[in-house]
C-alpha cells in the first residue's frame, strides 16, 4: 500500500545513518514522502542542499531512495568536495559507495584541470573520475581528448582510451591509449601513435611514445617513422623520411633528433642505411656514425654514387645539400650509368664533397688517397687510371668527373682500353663493396599509410 505524506518545510532537514557511518543530510523548501513496494522515498523540492561528510550537493530537486541509500539529483546539480567541483543538469548519488553518476553533460574542475564529457562517474573516497564519450581534459598547457578517461585528481594522473589526442602549443599526439602524469608532465602513449607538428611540417609514427616534458625529452619505439616536409629555395618541397627502431627527440638548446638501430633515411636523391644518426634541426646538419659495436659503417647513396665512412656529416643550406663530410675509412664509388661494371672509385681517411644548385661540384680527399677512374674520349671508353697520393681533388659537371688532380707523393698507372674491356671488376680498390640494401621509399612509408 502506497502512503503519501506531503510536508511543506522551509529548510527541512532529514538525516539517516549510512553504512560508512557518515550521515546524509538534506535541506530543501518542501518534502514529499512515500513508500512503493516496500521501498521508502523522500522527494525534496527547491533549494536542495545535500551533504555527506565533506561532500556537498545542491540542485533543484532530489528523489531519495531511503532503502538503498541513493538519490536522483535533478536540475542545476553542483557537487563539491574540497577543491573538486562537479556540475551537471542531473545525476545519481550513491551514499553507501560514495560516488555520483551523471548520464548527461558533466563538468569537473579541481583547480588544475577542467574535465568535460557526455557522462561520467566520480568516486569521492578514491578521488577518481571515470568519464565517457566526447571526453576533454584541459589544463594550463595542454588539451586532451578521448572516448574514455579515468582521472585521479590527488595524483593528477589521467588514463585515456579510444581516439586519444593531446595537444599543446607545439604539437599534437594521437594514439589509441595514453597515460598522462600532470604533476611530472610525463606522457606515455600506446598503439597507432602519431605526433604532428604543423609549424615544422613534421609527423612521427610509432607504436609507443614516452615524453618527459620537464626534461624536453621524447622517445618513440616500435618501428617509428619520421616524415618532415621542407621547402627548397626554388619554392618546391622536399621530404625527409627517417625509419629506425627508436627515435629520440631532445628539445633543449641542441634541438636534436636521434635515430638508432636499423636506421634508414631518404631525402630526395639521398639515401642512407646506418645504425645511429643525429639530426640537428637548428644547425641543418645530419650526422651518422659507426658505433663501437656496429659491424658495418654507415652507407650513403647520392644520385649514382655510394659513400661509405665511419662517420658522415651532411650539411643543408636553403633546404638543399650544401656539403658532405666523410671521416675515417672513407670510400666513394660512382657508377657510369652507360656501362654496367665501370665504377669510379676513391678512398682516403677523409673526404669532403661540395654541392651547388646543380648538384655535386667538387670532391676533396686527404690522407692515403687511392683512386680508380675511367677515361673517355667523346664518351667512348679509353682505359682506366689507377693513382695514389696524399691529397686529391675531383671536379664535377652534371655529377660526372671532368677533372682529377692529385697532390703529394703521387703515383699513377694507365691501363689501356684493350686490357680493361671485359675485365672491369679487376680494377677495384681494397675497400670496394657494392651495397645492395639501398632503402626504397614505398617500403619505408608503407606502414604510415
Amino acid at each position: 500500500m502506497k502512503i503519501f505524506i506531503y510536508i511543506f518545510l522551509l529548510f527541512n532537514t532529514i538525516a539517516y545513518a549510512q553504512v560508512n557511518n557518515e550521515i546524509i543530510r538534506v535541506v530543501g523548501d518542501s518534502l514529499i514522502g512515500r513508500v512503493e513496494n516496500g521501498i521508502s522515498y523522500r522527494e525534496v523540492i527547491g533549494n536542495v542542499v545535500m551533504t555527506q561528510g565533506d561532500v556537498r550537493v545542491t540542485c533543484n530537486r532530489t528523489i531519495q531512495n531511503i532503502t538503498e541509500n541513493s538519490a536522483e539529483l535533478i536540475g542545476d546539480v553542483i557537487v563539491t568536495q574540497d577543491t573538486i567541483l562537479i556540475v551537471s543538469e542531473k545525476g545519481y548519488y550513491f551514499g553507501n559507495e560514495k560516488f555520483i553518476y551523471s548520464d548527461t553533460t558533466v563538468i569537473l574542475e579541481d583547480g588544475h584541470v577542467v574535465l568535460t564529457a557526455d557522462s561520467g562517474y566520480y568516486y569521492f573516497d578514491l578521488k577518481k573520475a571515470v568519464f565517457n564519450s566526447e571526453v576533454q581534459l584541459v589544463d594550463s598547457v595542454s588539451i586532451l581528448n578521448s572516448d574514455k578517461l579515468t582521472y585521479f585528481n590527488d595524483i593528477q594522473k589521467a588514463i585515456a582510451v579510444g581516439n586519444v589526442d593531446i595537444s599543446d602549443d607545439a604539437s599534437t599526439i594521437y594514439c589509441d591509449s595514453l597515460v598522462h602524469l600532470r604533476g611530472n608532465n610525463i606522457t606515455n602513449a600506446f598503439q597507432n601513435v602519431r605526433i604532428v607538428n604543423l609549424n615544422q611540417k613534421l609527423t612521427i609514427y610509432g607504436d609507443e611514445l614516452f615524453d618527459e616534458g620537464k626534461k624536453k625529452y621524447t622517445r618513440i619505439v616500435g618501428n617509428p617513422l619520421l616524415i618532415k616536409v621542407d621547402s627548397t629555395e626554388n619554392g618546391s618541397e622536399d621530404t625527409l623520411f627517417i625509419r629506425a627502431e627508436m627515435l629520440e627527440a631532445i628539445e633543449d638548446s641542441t634541438k636534436k633528433l636521434i635515430a638508432s638501430d636499423s636506421v634508414k633515411i631518404i631525402r630526395g636523391d639521398l639515401f642512407s642505411v646506418n645504425n645511429y644518426s643525429i639530426l640537428f634541426r637548428d644547425e641543418n646538419k645530419l650526422t651518422t656514425y659507426r658505433r663501437d659495436n656496429d659491424k658495418e659503417s654507415p652507407v650513403l647513396w647520392y644520385t649514382n654514387s655510394q659513400l661509405v665512412g665511419d662517420s658522415i656529416n651532411i650539411y643543408m643550406k636553403n633546404n638543399r645539400i650544401d656539403s658532405i663530410e666523410i671521416r675515417d675509412n672513407s670510400h666513394i664509388l660512382s657508377k657510369n650509368e652507360n656501362y654496367e661494371f665501370r665504377f669510379d672509385q676513391i678512398s682516403g681517411e677523409n673526404i669532403n664533397l661540395y654541392f651547388g644548385k646543380n648538384g655535386l661540384e667538387r670532391t676533396e680527399v686527404a690522407t692515403d688517397v687511392l683512386s680508380i677512374y675511367y677515361l673517355y674520349e667523346d664518351e667512348t671508353p679509353n682505359g682506366v687510371m689507377k693513382s695514389s697520393s696524399n691529397r686529391a681533388k675531383m671536379e664535377f659537371e652534371n655529377n660526372a668527373v671532368v677533372e682529377v688532380s692529385m697532390y703529394e707523393s703521387v703515383e699513377s698507372e694507365y691501363h689501356p682500353e684493350n686490357l680493361v674491356e671485359g675485365n672491369e671488376l679487376d680494377f677495384t680498390l681494397p675497400s670496394f663493396i657494392i651495397y645492395k640494401n639501398k632503402p626504397k621509399k614505398e617500403e619505408l612509408t608503407q606502414r604510415s599509410k
